[in-house]
């Protein structure tokens, strides 16, 4: 069992953080799958830590990788593209059409400092997996204690 230091900082910062969430979701922009009503949406994100990265996934289906543009500016991580429809087809007569097309864009502060210089983007399987290393400043550090020589 170990002993974490409470911050009450971050606490706050996360509660800031799901407060910021859930104005969001139920006034400004209600979910309505991945993208919304108007074609705009809003990509759900999955950001884990590790002890060298900040790791950042998000599905992204049917979408190319030259069509999303990723950002980092300050402490805040910026994920945009666009799905672009495929050429429709005149022949039959559609008795469904509900996959959408259009722009996506997601914006989150990031948890801890990192090096935007040193970030890696891989796009597989319609996920995309950006490793963010954390800025030396932001890692944590072991320090030993010196016994007292008398």
């Amino acid at each position: 069992m170990s002993i974490a230091r409470w911050e009450p900082f971050r606490e706050i910062l996360t509660l800031r953080d799901a407060m910021d969430r859930l104005f969001e979701e139920s006034f400004v922009r209600p979910r309505a799958g991945w993208l919304g009503a108007a074609g705009l949406g809003r990509l759900d994100l999955d950001i884990y830590e590790t002890k060298d990265d900040l790791v950042v996934k998000a599905a992204v289906p049917g979408v190319r990788p030259e069509d999303v543009d990723i950002t980092v500016t300050g402490d805040t991580l910026t994920i945009k593209g666009e799905t672009k429809e495929e050429t429709e087809t005149k022949k039959g007569n559609y008795y469904r059409k509900e996959r959408r097309y259009g722009q996506f864009a997601r914006s989150v502060s990031l948890p801890v400092a990192v090096r935007s210089d040193k970030a890696e983007a891989r796009f597989k399987d319609g996920v995309l997996t950006l490793t963010l290393p954390k800025a030396e400043e932001a890692k944590a550090r072991v320090i030993k204690i010196k016994p007292e020589r008398k």
